[in-house]
């Protein structure tokens, strides 16, 4: 046999292993995936909000209690979260957010929402349907529509 087929085959016995390894390490995060959102539903609750601000920031400049700044990984406290301020009965809150939930929170309007804990699974508009954000135009799709 001659090098370059032992090389070729040496990666493609690695290349093998690396997929199985994927595979399993992707159904134990499925699972693990799969519970955390059972408890998410298991503590919902639903509460009428009037949502005074919302932004992505980052979860130290979000003013969320110190236990939740101890319960994040370190590698995920930089990164930028979507975070909305609103008006739940007498109290201000700060909550946290979906991503796919976030674009249809409007400012300054009362909604219904669902949240588990300080995380804001759903929202429902109380008067009238929620406006769904318009989705921008690509690069392409701007120079064709010309």
């Amino acid at each position: 046999m001659s090098t370059l087929t032992i090389v070729l085959l040496v990666i493609l016995v690695i290349l093998i292993v690396a997929c199985i390894v994927l595979y399993f390490l992707g159904k134990r995060a499925e699972k693990k995936q799969a519970e955390q959102q059972e408890q998410i539903d298991a503590m919902a609750q639903t509460m009428s909000m009037l949502i005074i601000d919302k932004g992505k920031m980052r979860l130290k400049d979000a003013d969320f209690p110190p236990i939740v700044l101890e319960s994040t990984p370190k590698y995920l406290r930089r990164s930028k979260v979507p975070v909305v301020k609103a008006k739940v009965g007498p109290k201000i809150m700060t909550l946290m957010c979906d991503a796919e939930v976030f674009p249809l929170i409007p400012v300054k309007k009362e909604v219904k929402a669902t949240v588990s804990g300080i995380y804001i699974t759903a929202v429902k508009g109380i008067r009238g349907p929620l406006d769904t954000p318009q989705k921008k135009k690509g690069f392409f799709a701007r120079l064709r529509g010309r």
